[in-house]
């Protein structure tokens, strides 16, 4: 049978940020083009597969600031979640598994089919 673990509030709510703030992050990246700096575009088809790139305008700096707050918070919450002081109290053989639940902890348990 497999261990239920009791997260501390404080974990709970950091991973659930962190999720958010990776999300956030990763949709602004997507929504940005491709070069901070600006960048004429390009065709390159000499090598094992053709890259093109169009012509990018690069990042203005508030969305500069944007991506490097994201990344900062992001970091802290690696951190704070890394290094909470419940993974002491988890045997060294089952942190993998108890991380694993921590990153799980917000879904939906699947319903099984009666």
């Amino acid at each position: 049978m497999a261990t239920t673990y009791e997260f501390p509030s404080d974990l709970l709510a950091g991973q659930e940020e962190l999720h958010q703030v990776r999300a956030e992050l990763s949709a602004l990246l997507k929504r940005l083009p491709w070069s901070v700096e600006p960048m004429d575009g390009f065709c390159d088809d000499t090598g094992w597969r053709k890259v093109e790139r169009p012509a990018s305008p690069g990042w203005t700096e508030d969305e500069q600031a944007e991506v490097e707050k994201l990344r900062h918070r992001e970091h802290e919450l690696a951190v704070f979640v890394s290094t909470h002081r419940f993974w002491a109290e988890v045997a060294a053989p089952d942190r993998v598994t108890a991380r694993s639940d921590l990153k799980h902890a917000h879904e939906e348990p699947a319903q099984t089919p009666q």
